[in-house]
């Protein structure tokens, strides 16, 4: 039942990052992508950038500061490589971000969080 629970508020929170990012300006351009590697929780694009998207809800918002380390980057990195020629196909530029959600707290979008 707790992983139940937890899937749902993930998704929950994905949908509220897919959100807050459509509201500054980005297109969604995919959700739960899964790969060999891992599984991308948004691929989102605007202007000449996609950007591959780490989403973490925490019940929290003290929580949040540890939510996500370089292990967990790597991840989305390997399966970002994966599928980026799908994504950016005119010569976008890449990066992975990340972005941070807590009951009561305001979105958190860590711009290009990986950098290897």
């Amino acid at each position: 039942m707790r992983r139940q629970e937890a899937e749902r508020q993930g998704r929950e929170g994905e949908a509220r990052a897919a959100l807050w990012l459509r509201m500054k300006g980005w297109r969604i351009l995919a959700q739960r992508v899964k790969t060999p590697l891992g599984e991308i929780d948004l691929i989102a694009g605007r202007g000449g950038v996609v950007a591959f998207v780490e989403v973490k809800w925490r019940k929290r918002r003290a929580d949040l500061d540890h939510a996500i380390d370089e292990y967990r980057l790597q991840r989305v990195a390997a399966a970002a490589e994966c599928v980026a020629h799908e994504y950016a196909t005119k010569g976008e530029d890449i990066r992975i971000d990340v972005i941070l959600l807590a009951p009561g707290a305001m979105p958190r979008h860590i711009v290009n969080a990986w950098q290897p």
